[in-house]
Order: C-alpha cells, then structure tokens, then sequence
C-alpha cells in the first residue's frame, strides 16, 4: 500500500488544496483543508455523531446504507467519472468499483439489521439451568478510518458501511490525492439520513490527524488501509486502543505444469496491471513449473502487448496513468536497481509522462527491493521452479503476504498448496487479486491487523454485552 497517507502539511496549510489528474495534471476538483489544531473540534462533533448514531434503530441504519446505495447506484457515471479525474482509474474499471461499492453498501444495510447477537445456551452448563440470557452487539463509539488513494470509493465505503451498521460515528481521512470521492458518498449518506455529526470528513496534515489517533478516552478504534511504516507509526501514536490495519502485500501465483495456461495467462495479466498495478492483492511474482515456463512466458507477453496504455477516461484504454510522479519515480528506482543488479527486463519500462508501460522482468535478484517489497504499479516478475515444494518456499519468502494464488488441475495439490500458503486468502485457478466484498480481507504474517469484509469489520467495530437474567 502507498505510504502516503499521513504525510506532508506543514504547520500553516493553506485553505484550500487543489485535486489533480494523475493522467495530464489538470486540476478536477479542491477540497477546504482542515485546520491543524482542529482535531479536539473534531472529536467533540464525532462525541455527537456517536450519540446519534446510536440511537438510530437497525431498521434506521439499514435504510440509510440501503439509500445512499440506490442514489450511487442512480449516478454511477458520475461517480465512476470522479473516479477516473482523481485516481486515474480506467472508466471501464472505475465503473466496476462503483458496482462493488454498491454491494458494500448493501452488505452493510443487511449486516445491520440481522448482527444483532445471539441466544446464549445456559443452561447447557450445571448449574446454571435457571439463567437465561443473550449478548447484544454494541458500538465501539467513535472509529478513526484512513484510507488510500487506489480505490478512492470502495475502499471508503468498507470502512464507513460496517461503522454505521453498527452504530458508530466515523471521522473520515481519506487520501489527500483522491478525497473527491469519499465527499460524494459522504454526501450520498447524509441525503440518505444519516446525521451528519456521525460522518466527519478530515483533509489536512499530519498534526489533526494524530490528535484524532491519539485520543484514548474517545476513539475506540483506528481502521488504516497504506503503507506499513505508516501504519507502524499510527501504531505507535494510538497507544491502547482497537486497531484494524491492512498493510499491503506481495501477491505470489503459482503455475503448475498441469494449469491451463490460457486461463491462466488470462487471470494474471488482469491481475498484474488492473488499476496500473496499484492493487494490494495484485499479482506481482509469477512463479511458474519448469516444463511450462516458455509456453507461459510467450502468451502473457503477447496479452501484455495487446493492451491499451494512455488516456483513463477512453472506453479503450486497459492501464492508465500512476497516482503520482512521485509513485512512479520510486518504482522506476527499484526497477533500476534490479536491472543493474542481474534482472532481465522482458517488455515494457517505457513512461509515457505518468504512465508506465506493463513491465515484465525474470532473473529478478530475491534480494532486491523490487522483489522483497510490495511494487504497487504496473510490474509482474517470472520465476521458473522446479518442484512443489520449492515454489511453496519461494512464495512464503516474503513478509507481506494477503492473497496467493495458485493455477492448476490436481485438487489434491490445489488443496495440499491452499493449507501451505501463507496468506489471508488462497485462490485456486483465479489470479490472487479476485476479491468479494463479502468475504473476510486480510493478511498473514505483517501483511495486516484484523479483517475487513463487511461482515468482519462489522464485527471489529461493535462489542458483544452480555445479558443474563436468573429465574
């Protein structure tokens, strides 16, 4: 994830910041900055929010998610266009990220409005046949969410969808590159009902955002999505309260000599540079069974070729530009750095202005930052193996692990891999970038704290209270 999110500000910001296109640097948007010493004012109307959101009924809560879904649903072109001016996401796939913020959105409604806690079977313990009684699940009360720039919409709906499913308010810092979107559904839920005190929207430096974090007697929670030192500095900051952190990841693909390699090479070129490559979850190290390497690395080479590379907002175009050309500095640095260290380049590294090319490499050095480090842009690596057991070893080598995935035609091996693979989720014949909006989202090792997925953030974001009642 990028590591930009609490970064730059100085003391004295100035009123407004201007949004850019990460394509042509035209200005599509500004957002009114939050003062630096802002932060207590902040919390106090979040103190409100929370009381309100409360008091709100499930029925409450879920028609407003269901109604801010419907007015998204009803403008899903203008969305999905804020999304291409702010993030330079295609427009085929900004409307797909429209789509899915929709069913998270959905997700929340129903999650509100059935979680409401369970039955507790007393009585199946002697002697306490006389009790009866059930847990409830209650807000946590105010929730921190900082969000990244690469899905602008979907990812800002994960964290306020749950929140408010469960009856939290929300202090909101998206990223500063991409706030336009996370205003418009700010706005889709307020017209929907939602109080406004319980949704706080921040745009500013690092000084308000850390008096929110380190508030101890009234955030209850900090939910991040970037970078992993940002999030060990956050860490640091929030001192002894709930933290929920998706810190990134190195996505492994395995392909093994009894794949498919059409949908293989199908899968994870799509997964390679979907969003430019900018994907937590996207593939970055292709690690591929010796006896199919050449039939492998032929044909994704030729669909690499084959796609469209420019303009985000033409129907035709499949990658777009980087989020900044300070992105892309750092990623043509490592790809520097691993050309000069032995790595052979395959196709692409050629920038046109901020847009990078589908680059592919093999040979790439495993001590490299290239290989070791989340890539985050348009680059995938091969690397040959020659026994399963090598290839299980060569995928868990890193220490960001979310999503893996493996192609092949052996369920016993599929299955054998799946309980191997160190990560937060396995995918079996599918690039390691699918992702439902339904399912648990998280990592192993140091790749996150906790889980999102509708249902798990809504989890994360209540507390169970217990009532028992003697007879």
């Amino acid at each position: 994830m990028p590591e930009s999110t609490l970064s730059s500000a100085e003391t004295a910001l100035p009123q407004f910041r201007d949004v850019t296109s990460p394509y042509d640097g035209r200005v599509v948007g500004a957002v009114s900055l939050t003062d630096a010493t802002a932060g207590e004012a902040v919390i106090e109307t979040a103190r409100v929010g929370a009381r309100k959101a409360w008091a709100l009924s499930r029925a409450a809560r879920g028609k407003i998610l269901d109604g801010a879904a419907t007015e998204i649903e009803q403008r899903s072109e203008e969305f999905a266009l804020t999304i291409v001016s702010e993030a330079g996401k295609t427009i085929r796939q900004a409307r797909k990220e429209v789509l899915r913020a929709v069913n998270t959105l959905r997700l929340s409604a129903a999650e509100a409005r059935r979680n409401a806690g369970e039955v507790i079977p007393f009585d199946s313990y002697e002697g306490s046949e006389d009790r009866t009684g059930w847990y409830s699940r209650e807000p946590l009360g105010i929730i921190a969410a900082i969000t990244p720039f690469n899905d602008p919409l979907n990812l800002v709906a994960h964290k306020i969808g749950p929140a408010i499913a469960g009856g939290n308010s929300v202090i909101l810092k998206p990223s500063a590159l991409t706030p336009l979107s996370a205003q418009q559904l700010a706005d889709a839920l307020v017209s929907s009902g939602l109080p406004p005190e319980a949704l706080t929207i921040v745009h500013g430096g690092r000084e308000v955002a850390e008096t929110i974090i380190r508030s101890r007697d009234d955030v209850r929670m900090v939910s991040f999505t970037g970078g992993f030192s940002t999030g060990e500095s956050i860490a640091r900051t929030a001192g002894l309260k709930k933290l929920s952190m998706d810190l990134g990841g190195n996505a492994p693909v395995i392909v093994l000599d009894d794949a498919d390699i059409e949908k293989a090479v199908e899968s994870c070129v799509s997964g390679a540079f979907w969003a430019a490559g900018q994907n937590c979850v996207g593939v970055q190290r292709i690690l591929i069974a010796a006896p199919v390497y050449g039939a492998f690395r032929r044909r994704f080479l030729e669909a690499a070729d084959r796609l469209v590379v420019g303009d985000p907002s033409d129907e035709r175009t499949d990658v777009g530009p980087m989020i900044s050309p300070a992105a892309l500095h750092e990623l043509q640095t490592k790809l520097d750095e691993a050309l000069g260290a032995g790595a052979v380049l395959l196709s692409g590294n050629v920038t046109d202005g901020n847009v990078l090319h589908p680059t592919v490499l093999e040979a790439v050095p495993t001590d490299s930052r290239l290989w070791k480090q989340e890539v985050f842009g348009p680059v995938v690596m091969f690397r040959q193996f020659s026994t399963f057991e090598e290839a299980i070893e060569v995928a868990n080598a890193i220490e960001f692990s979310l999503h893996a995935g493996i192609f092949t035609d052996s369920l016993a091996r599929a299955m054998d891999a799946a309980q191997q693979l160190e990560a937060g989720g396995v995918m079996i014949n599918d690039s390691s970038d699918y992702r439902f909006d339904g399912m648990p989202f998280g990592g192993a090792k140091y790749g996150s704290m906790g889980r999102e997925g509708v249902h798990f953030a809504y989890e994360e974001m209540t507390q169970p209270k217990v009532i028992c009642i003697r007879n």
